[in-house]
């Protein structure tokens, strides 16, 4: 039982295809071959050499009621006996899942660009189920065949982006279709007659399925175990309706206390797996928050820590500058100005006072510097002048954008040709009248 085996609709849904056509070379459908069952070969033919147009394109007639019939005449697989209507059906729903399954590009180059859209549209947007139950079982839900219906939630189920429209659906048939008997007794004909072409026009189109949708055949009961697996471990998982499925699983009167067992057993399978995968989700999350976390305080750590550097850095240049002055003044001490003020005497009187040498850069006073001392105050000057610069751009940012689009005009403005000659004209005359005026001042010195 697939139940067992696994849970991922991708290996349901191919199994479900390929089973669909499994009876293709069938000997009873060989031995009395019917127009339906010929263009349905030809289609399957065309199919399996993946010539999906011209397959879609054959079996398009038999699905579609013709455009010219005005007494509302239906398709023409309303007419085929239940095992070619389901063969039919099911082909073309394995088409349109091989079409979804191709690439852009070559959905596009295959069918063309309006074409692949609108095949891709009506399958995502659930109107399939519709377009089968209109044109294949008279608009009767309850009347579609369980392969069918499997076929078709299995095609939602791979590609339409949410399932609330494939549960109502399978809703909808579980009310509408009959209750499941086991009773085989006049049902193993009547699964294979065709609908007489000479009956009432209300018994042909009234129910073609009527009676098969039920699990009154051991296929009947396989298909509608297989349907029920993929409504409650499929569709009502994806729509996170745990307790509906097992509640919908317990009340099933087509499964037996083993299958319901399995079941059961599967459906909390996948939800401890679910719950696990969230855990992981969550943690996965947590850690890359903290790890964003843990980066943001990193960089404010380092940001602190160069402020820091930086003032320190213009605390100790400061303090070098001070140190490196020379102090040619006089002491603060009162004993020190005492000793150093000169003595006045009658021999001296007349003589003019001697100027008091001050340190240089003293307060009133200006003295010599030397060319050490001027240099270390150029760069530190320059180094202040520096960091003041870089902290103004640092907290205005529109100043740099203005300093930037300044020097881009200027690379804009010199990058013209005309410009760079004028400019050139301009500094050559310039630097003739320079020239000139220092060779006057050479000849006048001379002289």
């Amino acid at each position: 039982m697939s139940v067992a085996n696994g849970f991922s609709s991708e290996p349901l849904a191919s199994h479900t295809m390929r089973s669909s056509l499994s009876s293709l070379n069938s000997p009873a459908s060989a031995r009395h071959p019917s127009p339906l069952s010929k263009t349905y070969r030809q289609a399957s033919t065309l199919f399996l050499t993946r010539r999906l147009p011209e397959a879609l394109t054959t079996l398009l007639p038999l699905i579609t009621p013709p455009a010219s019939a005005d007494d509302g005449e239906p398709a023409p697989v309303t007419k085929a006996s239940k095992n070619t209507r389901v063969k039919i059906w099911s082909l073309y729903l394995t088409i349109l899942n091989a079409v979804l399954e191709m690439e852009m590009d070559e959905g596009k180059q295959a069918f063309g660009n309006q074409d692949w859209r609108a095949l891709c549209a009506k399958v995502r947007d659930g109107e399939i189920w519709e377009e089968v139950v209109r044109n294949g079982y008279h608009g009767v839900e309850g009347d579609v065949d369980l392969e069918v219906v499997v076929n078709s939630a299995t095609l939602l189920l791979a590609h339409a982006p949410e399932q609330t429209l494939n549960q109502k659906r399978l809703e909808a048939y579980f009310a509408m279709s009959n209750t499941p008997t086991l009773d085989l007794s006049g049902r193993l004909n009547d699964a294979t007659s065709p609908v007489s072409p000479a009956a009432p026009a209300g018994s042909r189109y009234r129910s073609p399925a009527k009676g098969a949708s039920g699990a009154n055949t051991p296929r009947d009961l396989n298909s509608r175990v297989k349907l029920l697996e993929l409504y409650t471990l499929h569709v009502l998982v994806r729509n996170e309706e745990w307790e509906h499925a097992r509640e919908f699983i317990n009340a099933s009167p087509v499964l037996d206390e083993e299958r319901r067992e399995a079941f059961l057993q599967a459906l909390q399978s996948l939800h401890d797996e679910q719950h696990e995968q969230e855990r992981l989700e969550r943690e996965e999350q947590q850690r890359q928050e903290e790890q964003l976390r843990r980066e943001i305080e990193e960089t404010r750590r380092i940001h602190a820590e160069n402020e820091d550097k930086a003032r320190k850095k213009l605390e100790q240049e400061k303090a070098k500058r001070d140190g490196s002055e020379i102090d040619y003044g006089i002491g603060d001490s009162p004993h020190a100005a005492d000793k150093a003020r000169p003595t006045r005497t009658a021999s001296n009187a007349s003589r003019a006072p001697r100027p008091v040498a001050s340190r240089p850069g003293a307060k009133g006073t200006a003295g010599p510097l030397t060319i050490t001392a001027r240099a270390n105050m150029v760069m530190s000057r320059m180094r202040v002048l520096l960091y003041q610069l870089s902290a103004s751009l640092n907290s205005n940012p529109i100043l740099l954008m203005r300093l930037l689009a300044f020097i881009l005009g200027l690379v804009l403005m010199f990058a013209k040709r005309s410009i760079r000659e004028r400019i050139q004209r301009v500094l050559g005359v310039s630097w003739n009248k320079i020239k000139a005026t220092a060779g006057m001042g050479t000849k006048v010195s001379y002289i």
